[in-house]
């Protein structure tokens, strides 16, 4: 399954993704060393839940620190490897396991977290039931030492003001996946308020595979482009595609490494043919310039505009002639 996935990813031209194992410590090994066959770039943890799940999927607030540390000692900082610490979300976490994740992510200051907010309303209702001494559902993150830099939460669709202030005051990012949000029917990221500020939230763009309806991150701008859409919102195709790469960069703090073509940076890329399907090479003979060819991509493009995918340098992906 890791082969697959991450071949999906090299042909769709994903060079860095942030990845959810399971609750077995097992499937990120797994997606760790066949990461490390492409020189890829993957930030992953194993899931971690201890409760409101299937019995077979749980694991302990011991076991979830345990072997995320021993997975952080094997795995963060080998080659282009960077764990991730991954509670699923806050409601499939007891109060001891996440004080014990929370106590690991002191511990490693520099790793990664990633998790899950806002989805959607039963969920955010339910996080109130369960945590009622906390103001809301940031604060649930926030409470356990959770909500901080290089914290990646996916979704944020209902965030609250005073959710979005705790965002901005601590580091943390969105990852917005709208084709997830769209598909569960869970609604759409307002983007103004996240981005329009004097202080804007780190945001970068997901494909959330779990729920996510493809690879493609030319399909994902299609999907963000909509949903902005609906908030009366327009997505420029220079937003988009800067939330598809420097943005989704900055989100994880590795915009030092990767998402733009500068001196010094890692030479992860991906080659677009702008004449991928006959569809776009007639409408891309009227485009009046780089603005609307992106624009043109992010609408009617899909993973036949990848024409070549390269990772530090050297070319992972030819598409086939």
């Amino acid at each position: 399954m890791a082969q697959i996935f991450l071949s999906e990813q090299l042909r769709n031209g994903v060079t860095t993704a942030c990845v959810f194992g399971t609750v077995h410590a097992a499937s990120v090994d797994a997606l760790f060393e066949t990461a490390a066959g492409h020189n890829l770039r993957i930030l992953a943890g194993k899931v971690c839940m201890d409760r409101h799940a299937p019995p077979a999927l749980l694991d302990t607030p011991l076991t979830a620190y345990e072997q995320s540390r021993a997975l952080i000692q094997r795995w963060h900082g080998q080659g282009r490897a960077e764990y991730v610490i991954t509670p699923r979300f806050a409601p499939t976490s007891s109060y001891g396991q996440l004080e014990m994740l929370g106590a690991l992510a002191a511990e490693f200051p520099d790793v990664a977290i990633q998790s899950h907010i806002s989805e959607n309303l039963d969920e955010i209702a339910w996080v109130k039931q369960l945590f009622p001494g906390c103001r809301d559902y940031a604060s649930v993150y926030q409470r356990y030492g959770l909500l901080r830099p290089r914290a990646i939460y996916g979704h944020g669709i209902h965030l609250s003001d005073e959710e979005l202030d705790a965002f901005r005051d601590s580091g943390a990012s969105l990852a917005h996946c709208p084709t997830s949000n769209f598909f569960l029917g869970s609604g759409s990221l307002n983007l103004r308020p996240c981005v329009e500020s004097a202080r804007p939230i780190s945001l970068g763009l997901g494909t959330d595979l779990g729920a996510g309806t493809s690879f493609s991150m030319l399909q994902t701008m299609n999907a963000a482009y909509m949903a902005a859409q609906s908030h009366g919102k327009p997505l420029s195709a220079v937003q988009a595609f800067y939330l598809a790469t420097r943005g989704g960069a900055e989100a994880l703090g590795i915009a030092d490494k990767v998402g733009s073509i500068a001196p010094g940076m890692e030479a992860d890329l991906a080659v677009l043919n702008l004449r991928s399907t006959p569809l776009l090479d007639f409408r891309m003979r009227y485009a009046r310039d780089l603005s609307e060819a992106l624009f043109i991509q992010m609408m009617l493009g899909d993973d036949r505009a990848v024409a070549a995918t390269y990772v530090a340098g050297s070319r992972a992906y030819q598409q086939p002639r």
